[in-house]
């Protein structure tokens, strides 16, 4: 014959517990416990969240003390010479200037010469600043439009020689590196300046290509 169970004592009530109450008291108790086991969820889920937040600020997105990527803009140009019918223009600089990207390739049909070169940090420009070199060789108007932006012709001026045309664009937004753009007739081939760099560094620029397109 089974024993029968003997019904638990409650202190708080000083006798034994109801059906009812009894049922209550395990109703409560699975209520705390699932309570329990979604906080610990939330709280297992929270710090995994956070581990991977601080995985991608620590890995991906940290600053690195590289030195930026540079280009040997003057070897790449030696090399490619072979493949072009023009001097390929690659004017000596500043030791801090440096080339960011040099290529020999094809623009609209033309054959373009690029040079992507960054200026130093200096009291009137306290960020780093870029002008691009292209030199369309044998190119045609359609070129220059699409190498220049399509901006208009604000002046011209003469450097060592060579007579440039300018498009200053600094005073409209959203101009990026066709802020300022100079432009000559040099031998066979086009030449266009364009980026964010002052008018002292693009003059730099304009002076070292003519010093070497008196060279070649």
């Amino acid at each position: 014959m089974a024993k029968k169970s003997t019904p638990r004592v409650v202190a708080e009530l000083g006798r034994p517990e109801t059906s009812a109450e009894t049922f209550a008291r395990k109703a409560e108790n699975s209520r705390k416990h699932r309570a329990n086991q979604t906080l610990f969820n939330l709280v297992i889920a929270t710090g995994a969240s956070l581990g991977v937040v601080l995985f991608l600020v620590l890995v991906v997105v940290r600053p690195t003390d590289t030195t930026p990527v540079s280009a040997d803009y003057q070897t790449i140009a030696a090399e490619a010479q072979t493949d072009a019918s023009e001097p390929l223009l690659a004017p000596a600089l500043p030791d801090d200037w440096y080339s960011n990207s040099a290529r020999l390739g094809t623009n609209s049909s033309v054959q373009t010469w690029y040079v992507g070169l960054v200026t130093p940090l200096s009291p009137s420009s306290p960020s780093a600043q870029f002008i691009a070199l292209e030199q369309g060789i044998d190119a045609n108007d359609t070129w220059l439009a699409i190498v220049t932006d399509n901006a208009l012709a604000t002046g011209t001026t003469t450097i060592d020689g060579i007579d440039w045309t300018i498009y200053d664009r600094r005073s409209s937004p959203d101009t990026g590196n066709y802020a300022y753009s100079m432009s000559a007739q040099i031998a066979d081939s086009t030449v266009v300046l364009h980026g964010t760099a002052s008018t002292a560094e693009f003059e730099l620029l304009a002076a070292s290509i003519a010093t070497k397109a008196s060279l070649e």
